[in-house]
């Protein structure tokens, strides 16, 4: 409580909300817990010059990485109360504010990247970013970060490899389910925990893009990344409501668009970076990355789509939705 109190008091002592400069011009305050070099970060950056241009300058946009302004969690409750204008969240964290991106943290559902951008850069896409606009908050966009794979000391080839392996994820009902039907121990660890977490063998494993081998040097601890690619969860850009109702309709045109712009410039730029990274992880850390056939773990994980289908008719429809964008 302490800590949440010190934060709300920081972000609202230093105007990290939406702050009028002038009758017409505001500033947007991005919260985010990537370094500066990652890809999301370099992707808000672009998103903040096309903002301004857009704007002439009306509205401006300052980023604060490496969770500046709190953890992922806490800034979006920042955001959902008013207190911070924008943050960083993803699809895993957001499911316990709108159950909307649930549909997104299924294994498999995406069956490919051009599948991925088909379904999320139109209306589908569009609808979940509206559909938490009464609980505080709405999305801008998504940022693409590739499929996400199990990494440890070992090879995990099939399913039976996670039996018994104590696997990190992330605090969300849907990693845990798809690492228990799996056969593994799902555990949940924030992610500043992980690299001691691995290295104590607190965790036999974790599950991320190839990205977290280097960036986060887990590549140091974990030599082996298995690539069954089982989701494609992205990180979403979101705004308050409050915030949002308090720009000008064209601001929230400009807004909108830079954001699109964004969301294309990060697919590029992440398909850059993750090349790159893998090398390195290879080269300077010694990782192997193998392939493994995906049939055994979508088998084992179908179950989610049929569980979930069945919580509520808005993620049936969006699950029916996705699967049938071709």
């Amino acid at each position: 409580m302490t800590r949440k109190l010190s934060i709300i008091s920081a972000v609202v002592g230093a105007a990290f909300a939406l702050t009028a400069t002038a009758a017409s011009a505001v500033t947007l305050k991005i919260s985010h817990n990537n370094p500066e070099d990652h890809p999301v970060h370099k992707s808000m950056e672009f998103f903040a010059d096309r903002v301004k241009e857009l704007t002439n300058g009306d509205v401006k946009v300052r980023i604060y990485a490496n969770a500046q302004l709190g953890t992922q969690r806490e800034s979006m409750e920042l955001v959902q109360n008013g207190t911070l204008a924008m943050a960083k969240s993803n699809a895993s964290e957001l499911e316990a504010f709108e159950e909307s991106y649930s549909a997104l943290n299924l294994p498999y559902l995406f069956t490919s990247e051009d599948h991925f951008f088909k379904a999320l850069g139109g209306e589908i896409g569009d609808d979940i970013l509206m559909s938490s606009k009464d609980k505080g908050f709405i999305g801008l966009t998504y940022y693409y970060e590739g499929a996400r794979s199990f990494y440890a000391n070992k090879a995990i080839k099939t399913p039976a490899d996670l039996k018994g392996m104590k696997i990190r994820v992330q605090p969300s009902p849907s990693a845990i389910r798809m690492v228990e039907l799996l056969g593994g121990n799902p555990t949940p660890i924030t992610w500043g925990e992980l690299y001691s977490a691995l290295k104590q063998g607190v965790v036999d494993g974790a599950e991320n893009n190839p990205t977290a081998m280097t960036t986060a040097r887990h590549g140091e601890v974990a030599k082996i990344f298995s690539k069954d690619e089982h989701t494609m969860i992205p990180s979403v850009l979101v705004m308050s409501t409050k915030k949002w109702d308090r720009l000008t309709e064209d601001q929230q045109k400009a807004v909108k668009q830079a954001a699109r712009e964004s969301m294309d410039y990060h697919r590029t730029l992440w398909n850059e970076i993750v090349t790159k990274e893998i090398q390195k992880a290879k080269t300077d850390l010694g990782v192997e990355f193998i392939e493994v056939d995906k049939a055994p773990f979508i088998e084992a994980v179908m179950p989610m789509h049929e569980e979930l289908a069945a919580k509520s008719d808005r993620l049936a429809d969006l699950i029916s939705r996705i699967k049938a964008v071709k």
